[in-house]
């Protein structure tokens, strides 16, 4: 058996050599062998996820797969496949392809609302490259002063009390955002509070009717295999059928947990059900208003008054805002926010590590599970699936076939109306 040479990676990307086991007998009888197809893959995910710190790393593999390997392992197997941190690789990348990546970041963002960090997620997550956060920083400055401008916060903040939770799933935080629903594509999310993790962010029709929004919640339960202990959600009529499959679920499921001293669903007044609140702002300023900008460009394009235009709008459009709104959930969900010791929840670290994590924080996986058959005979009950549908099944299957025989690989903000007016003549 060989000897364990390690290289070390810096926070800089570099190597330092030297070898930590020369008898060369493997104290991890658990950690796959080399060239482990899933290991790679996974290491491949976390680098894609801005992470390369190897005792992270590590911890993860553990935590959430069961993989035992060391940090030197990690470090030796990151190498192997190429992932370097983001100085080394700013050095041995051409200044072309360096510049190339931040301005196609710049081009996806017209109102300059992303900030050197974000940029460098996004680069990392769509990519693979890690770049340094000054590299990336000066460019943008360079190509877009004004952006800096634009990003300074001017709104009045409300003092806010300490959130105290028990862990994940102690309570989900669920609200609407109506920015896009002028253009005719409202949204509804739902977030975890311990964590600050997005469980889901959808676009649907009306995002005020109860139905579609308990259809949501209960969707959530199923593919979850739980709920929470709490929901906490405004005071709007549409909630109202969240409070009551709320309430009778976790009766239902979990008995040892009185209603009256713990109620499943909490009502708030908008301003203070705060998880959610400060994620719409962020949502709004990184990505929504830059919509309307893309939206805007079909007006010369698009008559709504067409009904044959305006059925393939609803569905080309919300296949592109849900295809980003799963993109966003990623990339929030593996934003690392700034450490604040004032907190008593977790920070410093993205929400999915607080969430794969969560015992290092003396933190406890709340989840009260249920039948996932008796969630889903719930949701057809209700309506089912067509209650978040723009168009009709038939309809969906119909351009999709379009779609893929005019051969496009891809939609995005940069070619929807292009693509529009291609499969136009043949619905």
């Amino acid at each position: 058996m060989q000897a364990n040479d390690c290289e070390d990676e810096n926070e800089d990307g570099y190597y330092t050599h030297h070898s930590t086991n020369p008898s060369g007998r493997n104290q991890h009888k658990d950690c796959p062998p080399k060239g482990d197809h899933k290991v790679a893959n996974l290491l491949r995910e976390y680098h894609r996820q801005n992470i390369s710190d190897r005792k992270l790393i590590s911890k993860l593999l553990q935590a959430e797969h069961g993989i035992k390997m060391s940090e030197a392992t990690v470090t030796h197997r990151r190498r192997e496949l190429g992932l370097f941190g983001s100085r080394l690789t700013a050095a041995q990348l051409p200044e072309v392809t360096k510049r190339q990546l931040v301005l196609d970041q710049l081009a996806d963002d017209p109102t300059g609302r992303r900030g050197p960090r974000v940029v460098k997620e996004l680069i990392a997550n769509k990519t693979g490259v890690m770049l340094p956060r000054k590299y990336i920083r000066d460019q943008m400055m360079l190509q877009e002063p004004e952006g800096f401008v634009v990003r300074q916060p001017t709104s009045k903040k409300l003092s806010r009390r300490p959130l105290v939770v028990l862990g994940p799933h102690h309570e989900w935080s669920g609200d609407g955002h109506d920015k896009l629903t002028q253009i005719g594509f409202p949204i509804w999310g739902i977030r975890d509070v311990w964590s600050g993790k997005w469980l889901g962010i959808w676009v649907l029709p009306n995002n005020r009717l109860k139905d579609a929004i308990a259809y949501l919640y209960l969707s959530l339960c199923y593919q979850l295999g739980g709920m929470p202990i709490q929901t906490t959600t405004d005071c709007g009529s549409e909630t109202t059928e969240i409070y009551g499959f709320a309430n009778a679920l976790r009766e239902h499921f979990s008995p040892h947990l009185s209603l009256n001293e713990l109620p499943a669903h909490k009502f708030l007044k908008s301003v203070h059900n705060t998880t959610i609140e400060r994620g719409w702002l962020r949502l709004r300023l990184q990505w929504g208003d830059s919509v309307k900008v893309f939206w805007e460009a079909g007006s010369g394009i698009y008559d709504e008054m067409d009904l044959r235009q305006y059925d393939l709008v609803k569905w080309l459009w919300p296949k592109l805002i849900q295809q980003e709104l799963n993109q966003l959930q990623e990339q929030f969900n593996n934003h690392r926010v700034r450490k604040d010791s004032s907190k008593k929840l977790p920070s410093g670290v993205s929400p999915n590590v607080a969430f794969a994590l969560h015992d290092e924080y003396q933190a406890e996986n709340c989840l009260q599970a249920v039948d996932r058959e008796v969630v889903r005979q719930l949701m057809e009950s209700i309506g089912g699936e067509d209650l978040i549908h723009f168009v009709s099944v038939e309809y969906e299957n119909h351009a999709q076939t379009i779609f893929t025989n005019l051969g496009f690989k891809e939609l995005s903000f940069h070619n929807v109306w292009n693509i529009f007016s291609a499969m136009l003549p043949l619905i």
